[in-house]
């Protein structure tokens, strides 16, 4: 039974417990202007789920999370046990300056583009859409990672936050207030198996939630995109967890930082690969 799942491959009786793939037998800066991190530096929402206690949060029953760090995990073991159809990143991207969201904390460290240029994508798909989240700093190193991995740009999503009261959320922005957020999706190889074409819109209006936090219709328009596919997120916090997904992130349990960063901070004083604005 291959590591990634699909609503073929989950029995019904599955646990809702958090499973790592792990425990599965079968399984520098561009920028002229300030910018807000990846997800916005949102003020703490008492609604979303980062507020809840993780004793009273039920894990979606057919996910599978992994917790780690994505600039030390093990991504070859992953890589061998399956492709995936869809990929999705929301990146922990380095701000341009040390104070670019006006005293809002972020609550996440970020990571320097050599870091996230690291990552081994192309080793994780053959075929298939890779979905990145951008800032307006990042959209060209964006673009050109695209084609050194590998992919070619084939579309752009563009969220428009609105508010319980269906306006827009506008955001901290240096020049403008900033109400979107914008994902590029890039191809690599032939489309999957199943995909459907003409699926959704590139236009997504719906609520801001908590801090990091996308919108549902995300993963729906990817799951319609794909169906029954093989689906990975990486960065993923607790609040991304969805069934049928693979989700890899330091915070995806909910209960403090993997081990290996635990006895990084100890012995070094740092997590491997964090930054906090700029470096130095």
């Amino acid at each position: 039974m291959s590591m990634a799942l699909s609503r073929s491959q989950i029995p019904p009786n599955l646990p809702g417990l958090p499973v790592r793939l792990e425990d599965r037998a079968d399984v520098d800066e561009a920028a002229a202007a300030p910018e807000v991190a990846s997800t916005e530096a949102a003020e703490f929402d008492p609604c979303s789920i980062d507020a809840v206690d993780p004793r009273e949060w039920q894990v979606p029953p057919h996910c599978v999370p992994i917790h780690a760090n994505v600039t030390t995990y093990d991504w070859s073991r992953l890589a061998r046990a399956t492709q995936f159809d869809i990929i999705m990143m929301d990146p922990a991207w380095q701000l341009a300056t040390a104070n670019p969201t006006r005293g809002v904390a972020l609550g996440y460290s970020q990571l320097t583009d050599r870091d996230i240029q690291a990552l081994p994508i192309p080793s994780l798909q053959t075929n298939g859409f890779l979905f990145v989240w951008v800032i307006n700093a990042k959209v060209q190193f964006t673009m050109d990672l695209f084609e050194q991995w590998g992919y070619t740009l084939v579309d752009e999503i563009v969220w428009v936050k609105m508010t319980v009261n269906r306006r827009m959320a506008k955001s901290h922005g240096f020049y403008l207030q900033h109400a979107k957020e914008v994902c590029l999706v890039g191809r690599k190889g032939e489309d999957p198996a199943g995909t459907t074409r003409s699926v959704g819109s590139d236009v997504l209006f719906s609520e801001r939630r908590g801090q990091s936090q996308k919108p549902e219709e995300i993963y729906e328009l990817a799951e319609a995109l794909v169906p029954n596919g093989r689906y990975l997120e990486i960065f993923g916090r607790k609040n991304n967890l969805r069934n049928y997904w693979v989700t890899v992130g330091n915070e995806v349990t909910g209960q403090g930082l993997p081990t290996e960063d635990l006895d990084a901070i100890q012995a070094h004083g740092r997590i491997p690969g964090a930054v906090y604005g700029r470096s130095n």
